[in-house]
């Protein structure tokens, strides 16, 4: 496609390649979306091209029942779109043109939106098609329209001159109302729902009709109740002036306004009568139409009964008939006989004559006889079918003796035929003036409210709306902003931050695309209009323009958390705070400073490798578990079974807690259901989540520090980077206390200096009120167990190294089903010693399974046999990693145990009460892959060296794979040397694998 086939408009080719981009990398994808596993697959139907399957469906969602779907028949094949033909029973049936066997995979179609965005864009470059290419161009940069201002805004927005606005909101409203294309720039917590909603009040005012636009429903609900509050006093308001069309997601507006701004709604309001009408005569007509029927019922049994008397009469002469030939053909036979009998027996002088004449007479006589016969078949035949006729007339008889009453008083047949035609045409007649109703309704519209991928969607939008205003923008890809400028005959506003969320995109990012395809895809995907109309260089920082408006004053954040999203996001322009440093939470010894920094450096959890060990915490987790305890106990969240307190007072109300990856979320919304009820439902989950929303306490857990890296979340720096976006949106949630989990000293050393987190961590040191991990989860000792009642028992709580073994073996002595030991390496002397213990536990019943690599030495061998022999199971996998303790199903040790090694445990070690935490551990080791076959080192200088060798003095190596950054631990915990030729570190080949199972 040339910018000739696109209508003059160059962009439209970067566009849409953009948007074919991303619909590849979205179906090339393998995670980022729920996935259905479909299991023992039947064909059950085709037509040759479609094939329906039926399957049994694991972790089917309804919500899936009514959107597009794709199918693949194994994993990493390629996507097929599917059809939901039903769901019930557990079982689904599909209709597609895959070929799929027993097995296959089920996911939404998250690429339908991207694919009508395209065929939006495809039918453009043919022609405009009603939309404004103009408008469009300015989100690119394109001839930007002079700034302009309206003299008399105290014309359009109600009680101008009284309204709580400052300086900076005044001036985004009137620059809004005055020109063709506005940039509304603002930060979290400044007023931004309001300037719009006060943009839209004056842009209808002003004769425009409005589309608002956002990418979320939370934030179109958000606005468009802002702009019921507003305009609810206008003439016409309740019969549809402003319209949500769409699912209606916030629960406020719904109550408030639904029956005014829901289109259906409206219509069914003021349709009633019509609508009651039409039911009438629906019934009036099914009424008539039933009398009908036995009208009809009637002249059809009578004909039927005319019939049937005459078939029974033609069958009574039928049988007549055949009596009166048999009786016929009985005389002939009689002659026949008499005449036979008279001939005898042929003799004499014409013996010859009389023996042709008998054969002549006994053939006739064969042939009478036969006609007798069949006359007497026929006889019984029609008397049979005399009979039965005769039954069914007087059962027709019956049926119209049994109508007669019903048909008493019923007007005739033509008199009802011409009541229900004059019914029908009154139901046609009222059912379009419905339709009409439905297009009143429709016209009434004059400020529209719908997400932007509905809009892109429904072509029905185009020319329809004078002004549109993209709210969030900042989350809206570049392709879709661009076509939702095109909307608008005259007026573009633009409104958002785009220091916060970005959009969510993947072709910048995919792997299975070349650079080019990426750096296209950064360029005309990942921006956001702000970016693409050169507002923001290239270091992130703002470029003044007159058609920017910036605020800058927030009303949302407690000075000092303002001051820490300044650090983060707006060293370059400031936010002042325009509220009161007060706090609406009961007072708490936790709270005892808006900003408090929670340091767990000094109860590290023992570092996971792997590349999802930096995505949970289990200590960050205990620390948040006695935030919340501290917290009920301060009275500032309701205790566990409290009921009745006011909506404001619950859990989800006053707290969240934002984690940057998924696991960590995952695992803190199960563990707080499980130890704090079900009302901490809504308390935890990622950035992206709380995107809109704000709280009086936000706990923000860094999670960095129990892996060995600080992850992606952290790894951005700059103003444009996703690191200060999503720090921003999680920072800025907090209204009055903000509460940092975080150790400090692995993100000081891990974090890249001078970046956003580097900063933000920075600052909280110098400036916040700091806790140390020990002043929530608590010190023990094994002795402290026994004394503990079952509350204490299940609060997360740390053990020195050499008070481990006492408290495990507690636990073991206590324990009520179940014992499982995660242990990669076996030593005789701890296995020995922990079988005295385990044995008597064995013999009344306790079942104890252990989890270790298998036996690589003949030592492994005879510890397996004797844990074996003892009652235990011994279950052996590669790669396994984890060290901990698992009782009953409910309580883990966690850190660096080392139960059956020579050295035990050889950190603190934390116990936590938390079936969850159990479960994950054990899919951790079932997802383990196998150990990739060994591998000689390479080296530019040397031959190739095996990973495990003798050396010159035949004593064996055992090759390690140390970063730089473990050199000193590595000698440290195992005397590992350098062997320079092989550029390896090395340990001797009988070291313990436990010392330096990290490395292999």
């Amino acid at each position: 496609m040339t910018a000739e086939t696109a209508g003059g408009r160059p962009e439209l080719v970067e566009l849409l390649r953009a948007v074919r981009a991303e619909i590849d990398a979205t179906l090339g994808a393998e995670t980022g979306f729920d996935k259905v596993v479909l299991t023992e697959g039947q064909a059950v139907g085709g037509d040759g091209e479609q094939h329906e399957y039926s399957f049994a469906a694991r972790g089917w969602k309804d919500s899936f029942a009514d959107r597009p779907l794709l199918v693949r028949a194994r994993p990493r094949a390629d996507w097929e779109p599917a059809e939901l033909v039903v769901a019930e029973r557990g079982r689904l049936r599909l209709r597609t043109s895959a070929a799929l066997g027993a097995k296959a995979e089920l996911r939404e179609d998250d690429t339908s939106g991207l694919v009508t965005l395209a065929e939006q864009l495809e039918q453009t470059t043919s022609g405009s098609g009603g939309l404004n290419l103009t408008a469009a161009g300015w989100l690119v940069g394109r001839s930007l329209p002079a700034a302009g201002q309206c003299p008399d805004p105290e014309r359009y927005v109600r009680d101008w001159r009284t309204l709580q606005l400052n300086d900076r909101q005044r001036a985004a409203v009137v620059r809004a109302l005055g020109s063709d294309l506005t940039f509304i720039w603002g930060p979290p917590g400044t007023g931004k729902t309001e300037v719009v909603g006060h943009v839209v009040e004056g842009n209808h005012r002003q004769g425009h009709r409005v589309l608002f636009l956002a990418p979320t429903k939370v934030a179109v609900d958000q606005a468009v109740e802002r702009l019921c509050e507003l305009l609810s006093a206008e003439s016409g308001f309740a019969d549809g002036l402003v319209q949500r069309v769409g699912d209606i997601a916030v629960g406020s507006l719904k109550e408030k306004y639904g029956d005014q701004i829901e289109p259906q709604k409206i219509v069914a309001r003021l349709s009633a009568a019509l609508a009651a009408e039409i039911g009438a005569l629906r019934d009036q007509l099914d009424v008539v139409d039933s009398r009908l029927a036995l009208h009809r019922e009637y002249a059809e049994l009578t004909r039927s009964l005319a019939q049937l008397r005459g078939d029974a009469g033609q069958a009574a002469r039928d049988a007549a008939a055949a009596a009166a030939r048999a009786d016929r053909a009985g005389r002939e036979a009689a002659r026949l006989h008499a005449e036979l009998t008279g001939i005898g027996v042929p003799s004499g002088l014409f013996a010859a004559r009389k023996a042709r004449r008998r054969d002549e007479l006994l053939a006739q006589l064969q042939a009478v006889n036969q006609d007798i016969a069949n006359l007497a078949a026929q006889h019984q035949f029609a008397t049979a079918e005399q009979q039965r006729r005769t039954a069914q007339a007087e059962a027709a008889e019956r049926k119209v003796a049994a109508l007669l009453p019903k048909l008493a008083g019923i007007a005739p047949a033509d008199q009802l035929v011409t009541t229900a035609k004059n019914l029908r045409e009154r139901l046609e007649a009222r059912q379009e003036e419905l339709r009409t109703v439905e297009e009143v309704v429709r016209g009434n519209c004059r400020v529209m409210g719908t997400t932007v991928a509905k809009a892109v969607q429904s072509r029905y939008l185009i020319d329809k709306f004078d002004t549109v205003v993209i709210d969030e923008a900042g989350m809206v890809n570049l392709p879709s902003a661009w076509y939702s400028a095109a909307l608008a005959k005259k007026r573009v506003v633009v409104a958002g931050d785009f220091r916060q969320l970005p959009a969510v995109t993947r072709a910048s990012s995919d792997r299975n695309a070349g650079q080019e395809t990426r750096s296209h895809s950064e360029r005309w995907m990942d921006r956001d209009a702000f970016h693409a109309v050169g507002l923001v260089d290239g270091q992130g920082r703002v470029r003044p323009h007159d058609c920017l408006v910036g605020l800058n004053t927030q009303y949302r954040m407690h000075s000092a958390i303002c001051a820490v999203v300044n650090t983060i996001a707006y060293p370059d322009a400031p936010l002042i705070t325009g509220r009161a440093d007060s706090s609406r939470l009961p007072p708490s010894p936790l709270l005892e400073a808006p900003l408090v920094l929670v340091d767990t450096a000094s109860r590290r959890s023992a570092a996971r490798g792997g590349s999802g060990g930096h995505k949970s915490n289990p200590v960050h987790e205990a620390v948040i578990h006695e935030l919340v305890r501290g917290l009920q106990y301060d009275g500032v969240l309701p205790a566990r079974k409290e009921e009745g307190g006011p909506p404001d007072a619950r859990p989800a109300a006053r707290m969240a807690v934002i984690a940057p990856y998924r696991d960590q979320v995952r695992a803190l919304q199960g563990s707080l259901a499980y130890r704090f009820g079900a009302d901490y439902d809504g308390v935890v989950d990622t950035v992206h989540r709380f995107q809109g929303s704000q709280r009086p306490l936000v706990v923000i857990d860094t999670v960095a520090g129990a892996g060995d890296k600080v992850g992606f979340f952290y790894e951005g720096t700059g103003l444009s980077s996703a690191t200060c976006r999503l720090l921003n949106v999680a920072v800025s949630r907090a209204q009055d206390h903000l509460v940092v989990v975080a150790d400090v000293d692995f993100l000081s050393r891990n974090l890249k200096p001078h970046g956003e987190a580097a900063r933000m961590v920075d600052y909280l040191q110098r400036h916040a009120h700091r806790l140390d991990v020990g002043d929530l989860v608590p010190f023990r000792s094994a002795a402290d167990l026994a004394g503990l009642g079952p509350n204490e028992l299940t609060r997360p709580a740390f053990f020195p190294a050499d008070e481990v073994p006492r408290a495990v073996a507690w636990d073991i002595a206590h324990a009520r089903r179940s014992i499982e030991i995660y242990c990669a390496f076996l030593d005789p002397a701890p296995v020995e010693r922990w079988l005295s213990k385990l044995k008597p536990r064995i013999g009344s019943g306790l079942r104890v399974t252990v989890h270790t690599r298998p036996a690589r030495r003949s030592d492994d061998e005879r510890q397996i046999s004797a844990l074996e022999a003892a009652g235990c199971t011994v279950m052996q996998r590669e790669r396994m990693h984890e060290k901990v303790v698992i009782v009953d199903d409910e309580v883990l040790w966690h850190g660096s145990l080392n139960l059956l090694a020579g050295t035990g445990p050889t950190d603190l070690m934390m116990r936590i009460t938390d079936p969850g935490a159990c479960e994950r551990v054990r899919h951790i080791v079932g997802r383990a892959r196998p150990d990739p076959p060994a591998r000689p080192a390479r080296s530019a200088r040397t031959e190739v060296r095996p990973l495990s060798e003798p050396n010159g003095n035949g004593a064996g190596r055992l090759y390690l794979n140390v970063p730089f950054a473990e050199k000193d631990a590595a000698k440290k915990a195992a005397k590992a040397r350098w062997d320079a030729k092989a550029r390896r570190w090395y340990v001797p080949h009988d070291t313990p694998r436990h010392l330096v199972e990290r490395w292999l």
